[in-house]
């Protein structure tokens, strides 16, 4: 398949989607709290459900190690998470949820769910299972092909 121009083509149109979900997740984020991103949403919820270090945290949402550490201290003069120090080992370090980290996860999964919803309004659920294995079929592809 020939393309004119590289917006003509499929990875192009996954870029564009990704960015237009983020657009209407962050103005509907802001909407209920306004001073949190995407990003920080995701890592509260992220750290909320699942035990996971820095490093594993910065690979889930697709962020370099860098950017992690400034968006968690942006997230810790917030208060919006605590981090302690291990004793053993100073390398480690656990992040904990405050009780204002927990209050914006609940006003802001019904706005994640909303947006979901929005963005998969008329897909059928064989729609989204075929878009999912496709999906996955590229990044196996990258994957396998890169070093």
């Amino acid at each position: 398949m020939k393309f004119a121009t590289p917006t003509s083509t499929v990875l192009y149109s996954i870029e564009e989607t990704i960015k237009a979900y983020r657009r209407l997740s962050q103005q509907n984020i802001s909407s209920i709290v306004p001073d949190i991103t995407v990003d920080q949403a995701l890592i509260l919820i992220i750290i909320d459900r699942e035990d996971k270090t820095q490093s594993e945290i910065a690979d889930l949402v697709f962020k370099d190690y860098a950017s992690i550490t400034r968006i968690i201290k942006l997230m810790l003069n917030k208060n919006y998470l605590t981090k302690t120090i291990d004793d053993a080992d100073k390398r480690k370090a656990e992040l904990k949820i405050t009780q204002i980290g927990k209050e914006i996860i609940e006003k802001l999964n019904p706005v994640i769910k909303k947006n979901r919803e929005i963005a998969l309004n008329t897909l059928s659920e064989q729609d989204i299972k075929q878009l999912f294995e496709i999906l996955n079929k590229i990044t196996q592809n990258c994957k396998k092909n890169s070093k």
